[in-house]
């Protein structure tokens, strides 16, 4: 027989899974302050994995909106301004040096200029990005979809995750990173973003190239990208959960 659970992890497990965890998280800086919910988020990930995608299609679309719906000013979330002097140098270049590395498990590795990214199909999309912390905002975002890219690497059959490195430095050292499964990799809506409503990709908002989702909260969607890696597991990268905020305890899934 199953131990009953007390009323404050009910409430914080069917939250997750129906998809609401996020907003009794508050903000990005309290997580890590409460050891009970990084405790409870962990033993509950994979039912809010698995509600998640029971509620909702994996493919189906996130909503998107008209011109008019566009923010007169977009938020920006996460790091503005990386401390990363490799970084610095690419910016003061107009990233015309910049290249994204793409390997692991693919058949393919090669390496992208920007001109070559912007070369490959555009596909443009007005969608809402949902933060963690409460707030919304509509944007227009141009870029390519990530399952051309990943179409010209040729990903290997044991290949079952792309892990995003970054150019932000975070606390402890370490640079952000993240990781999607491939199934999302191959969404429509999931991009390698490098115009925002129009415009080249401010650095504020992850220049010269940032991970768009359509059905993930913000902190999935890395900025500043400078490596795609494919591999089998997360487990071996930073603290083992697939993300620098999962490693404190956030949601893998993170789907909304």
């Amino acid at each position: 027989m199953s131990k009953p659970i007390d009323a404050r992890r009910r409430r914080l497990i069917l939250g997750l899974g129906a998809g609401a965890g996020s907003l009794l998280l508050g903000g990005c800086e309290r997580i890590s302050s409460d050891p009970d919910t990084q405790r409870v988020l962990g033993s509950a990930q994979w039912l809010t994995r698995a509600a998640q995608r029971a509620l909702v299609s994996r493919d189906a679309l996130a909503p998107q909106y008209s011109l008019s719906d566009i923010a007169p000013v977009f938020r920006a979330n996460g790091t503005t301004d990386p401390n990363n002097p490799v970084y610095q140098g690419y910016a003061r270049n107009q990233f015309r040096d910049w290249r994204l590395q793409v390997d692991g498990l693919v058949e393919n590795p090669k390496e992208f200029s920007l001109d070559a990214l912007r070369a490959l199909r555009a596909h443009t999309q007005i969608t809402r990005h949902d933060c963690v912390e409460g707030w919304s905002c509509i944007g227009q975002w141009t870029g390519a979809q990530l399952r051309d890219v990943l179409a010209i690497v040729l990903p290997r059959p044991q290949a079952r995750y792309a892990m995003f490195f970054c150019a932000d430095p975070m606390d402890g050292g370490s640079n952000y990173y993240e990781s999607i499964d491939l199934r999302t990799a191959a969404h429509p809506q999931t991009l390698l973003a490098y115009a925002l409503n129009g415009e080249t990709l401010p650095v504020a908002y992850g220049a010269p190239l940032r991970l768009r989702l359509g059905r993930q909260l913000g902190y999935k969607m890395a900025k500043y990208v400078m490596h795609i890696q494919l591999v089998d597991s997360y487990r071996s990268f930073g603290g083992g959960q697939g993300g620098y905020w999962e490693d404190q305890g956030y949601a893998w899934y993170a789907g909304i």
